[in-house]
């Protein structure tokens, strides 16, 4: 699962960008996975579960905020509970590789990496343990004296990471985004530069894309344990995760292709696989705890969002080569909040063993808007702190001479590309025939 999904990722930033800058996209892609192992096992997992092995554990340390022990995993006592730290790290490394996408062709690696030592470490930890710990005061799973969870009924649920996994590394990717600015192209006035900035393979995005849906089976199917199912139950509703999952992202496609042949006069490829990836994200929150139906109207909705956002970001200036905010941040929110709509008393009941009115109420929406608003402002805070100081200190972008021969023969010294060299010719010898006509 974790490398599908690293290849998916890895594939459609890849065809993203510009060919000047494939090497350096891959190589933040493997370091993603590397230094996030390494930081999710030193101390991620520990800030995130504690004495905990499970969402179900409370092992007695009542922090609503943080957990604490169990550093580099020291108190695993048996075979058996590796496997939690290892399905935990898939989900760390892909918030951190979202961000990949959102600082694409301008960000240096000393001020990637250490973004990506932050947020394995130290930013999304936290907020798994608030939604996913059984401690986490956002948590499902948590059960106060009283019988019930800090937020009540059943406090905040995303079964599997609309708001953890694909807000934290959305809402990162913006503000990333913003503190580093838009690549030098998109500051001309002139549109045949402006265009310059358009990725050079949609073969590659659409291989990514695919590997990514395949990957999300593991990610949604996975988060019911269906493995260690003894009676079949989990095995069951693994099943029909994998049916909302598969038509939340159909449909996606389906209304992204419509909206593409409506308002821009033809069928666009790339539209149409953010659109895909738009309905993944936001049916991986309510894709054990919603039926079918909803989930064709949870994936259009959020191919909607998808849109809107993308939109919005442009006209504020803001350059997210991938997209990352509008698929990731944006259709997150949309995620999360779509439980507190679509979800039912019955399906709630299978998935988490919770029997209430919460739904009905109005008490499982507030919940989820608390989540949002939680995860929202903590991620903005946290990384814009650490992107900003970047920035400040001179780490997280280019020189403009570096950006424009390409980040793959200025960062990994590999050998220009031919356009690059022919482009650089062209500008010589304009700049030779004003001189000579200057004289």
């Amino acid at each position: 699962m974790r490398t599908g999904m690293q290849a998916g990722f890895a594939m459609l930033e890849a065809g993203s960008v510009r060919k000047k800058n494939t090497n350096n996209i891959l190589f933040k892609n493997l370091m993603d996975a590397s230094i996030g192992a390494i930081c999710f096992w030193l101390l991620g997992y520990s800030f995130a579960y504690g004495n905990g092995r499970y969402a179900y554990d409370n092992p007695g340390n009542d922090n609503k905020f943080i957990g604490s022990g169990n550093w580099a995993l020291q108190n695993f006592n048996d075979d058996t509970q590796y496997h939690s730290w290892f399905f935990q790290w898939a989900f760390a490394g892909a918030a951190a590789t979202i961000v990949s996408g959102s600082v694409a062709e301008r960000c240096r690696l000393e001020g990637y990496f250490v973004y990506t030592i932050i947020l394995t470490t130290f930013i999304y930890p936290i907020v798994v343990h608030w939604v996913w710990s059984g401690t986490g005061w956002l948590s499902a799973f948590y059960i106060g004296d009283d019988g019930e969870p800090f937020l009540k009924e059943n406090g905040m649920i995303d079964f599997a990471g609309s708001g953890v996994v694909h807000m934290v590394g959305g809402f990162a990717g913006l503000m990333g985004a913003i503190a580093i600015g838009p690549r030098r192209e998109l500051l001309s006035d002139d549109p045949e530069v402006r265009a310059q900035v358009k990725g050079h393979s949609d073969l590659l995005c659409a291989l990514g894309v695919s590997i990514l849906w395949m990957g999300w089976y593991g990610f949604n199917c996975g988060s019911t344990l269906g493995a260690g199912a003894g009676d079949g139950s989990y095995i069951n509703l693994a099943s029909k995760v994998a049916v909302t999952t598969t038509i939340a992202a159909a449909m996606g496609a389906i209304t992204t292709m419509v909206y593409s042949r409506i308002f821009l006069g033809s069928y666009v490829l790339t539209l149409c696989l953010n659109g895909v990836l738009a309905g993944l994200v936001s049916i991986t929150a309510p894709c054990s705890v919603v039926e079918p139906w909803a989930a064709m109207m949870i994936g259009l909705i959020g191919a909607i969002v998808y849109v809107c956002a993308s939109n919005a970001i442009k006209c504020c200036g803001i350059d997210d080569p991938l997209d990352a905010f509008p698929v990731h941040g944006a259709c997150g929110v949309w995620g999360v909040l779509s439980v507190g709509i679509f979800a039912t008393r019955s399906n709630i009941k299978r998935a988490y063993g919770f029997d209430n009115d919460a739904m009905t109420t109005g008490n499982q929406f507030r919940n989820q808007l608390i989540g949002v608003l939680a995860i929202a402002g903590w991620t903005v805070v946290t990384s814009g702190i650490v992107f900003f100081g970047l920035k400040f200190a001179g780490l997280l972008r280019v020189s403009e001479e570096e950006e424009r021969v390409g980040l793959d023969a200025s960062e990994h010294g590999v050998e220009k590309p031919k356009e690059v060299e022919m482009a650089e010719a062209k500008g010589a010898s304009v700049a030779g025939a004003k001189g000579g006509q200057a004289v």
